[in-house]
């Protein structure tokens, strides 16, 4: 079984933190779906955290039926991630995560994410920092490196684990590659290898079944999920159901119609800026229609709607047509 210190994550998988996308809605309709170990919030700027941004404070609301849940912050001064990492110790989150893999260049250019690669003096100051300042448990996520000539994930590993981390997840493509090109789940298993502290396995992970061979293949003690999530929010479950030998759930349009207006239900109720959610009913409508018969044209129309309410009522209308069609 996964453990970061006395929390147990089971089943251990992970939604890893999607910026824009792991908001409290999104958290929840994954809980409400199961199969998820750990929910993760999008990944938190310890500078606007600190200075008490609203945006920021607002998007640190989660609720008990989340748990177990981590917040992931990221920065590159030592004293600001502590003093971020208190407030996300004494707003009661189980974990509090590392951010040292992001390759946004927004990111990078603050030497914050896997810039911090570049610099492991400076990331292990940070990671030694914020380890003293707080007692819940403490993980890192990073990548393979910066860029494949300076391939140093093993060392910052091994730095985490000399610092007290509780555990560690690695991405093993480099910044520079972003998400393109293959995942080496090699570099998992190795790092798996040389540490004694658990190690979360992310990258490619499309299909139930790859979360498996990633099991199998690496020997990671838990297995950490991101876009795949977001057109399929049974992901999880299904792995569960694989990993029991069971025949994996698979959700009828029903399901997915349910989900959908959920969601997008839970997101007007709960997001005071129109804009904003119009924003999040645009993007979400994408990827849980990808795939579907039809569902380019609802994404097509959707492009031209203004209201919250004729979101839902094109969501309405497209499930309707299927099911006639059925």
């Amino acid at each position: 079984m996964l453990s970061y210190g006395p929390i147990k994550i089971d089943p251990p998988l992970v939604l890893a933190p999607m910026a824009g996308v792991t908001d409290r809605q999104f958290r929840l309709i994954l809980r409400r779906v199961g199969g998820v170990g750990l929910v993760t919030m999008e990944f938190i700027s310890s500078e606007a955290l600190t200075r008490r941004n609203e945006r920021t404070i607002k998007m640190m609301h989660y609720c008990e039926e989340e748990r177990p849940i981590s917040i992931q912050i990221y920065g590159s001064d030592p004293e600001r991630m502590a003093e971020a990492a208190r407030i996300v110790e004494a707003i009661g989150a189980d974990i509090c995560d590392i951010n040292m893999g992001c390759p946004a260049n927004k990111i990078l250019k603050g030497c914050a994410g896997c810039a911090l690669m570049g610099d492991l003096e400076l990331a292990q100051d940070i990671i030694s920092t914020v380890r003293d300042a707080i007692s819940i448990p403490l993980t890192v996520k990073f990548r393979a490196g910066i860029r494949e000539e300076a391939l140093n994930y093993v060392e910052l590993g091994k730095i985490c684990e000399g610092e007290g981390v509780d555990g560690v997840a690695l991405h093993p493509r480099t910044a520079k590659q972003m998400y393109r090109g293959k995942a080496d789940w090699t570099r998992i298993a190795r790092l798996k290898e040389a540490l004694s502290i658990p190690v979360v396995g992310n990258g490619d992970v499309c299909e139930p079944q790859d979360a498996l061979r990633m099991f199998d293949e690496t020997g990671c003690d838990g297995v950490m999920i991101g876009r795949a999530s977001m057109r399929n929010p049974w992901i999880y479950r299904q792995i569960e159901d694989l990993r029991a030998g069971r025949t994996p759930y698979e959700p009828k349009m029903g399901d997915r119609r349910d989900v959908i207006l959920a969601h997008f239900r839970m997101l007007m109720e709960q997001e005071d800026d129109p804009k904003f959610a119009l924003h999040k009913l645009r993007t979400f409508t994408g990827w849980y229609t990808y795939g579907l018969p039809g569902g380019k044209a609802l994404r097509g129309k959707i492009n031209s709607l203004h209201a919250p309410a004729e979101f839902i009522a094109a969501v309405e209308e497209f499930f309707a047509q299927a099911r006639e069609a059925a």
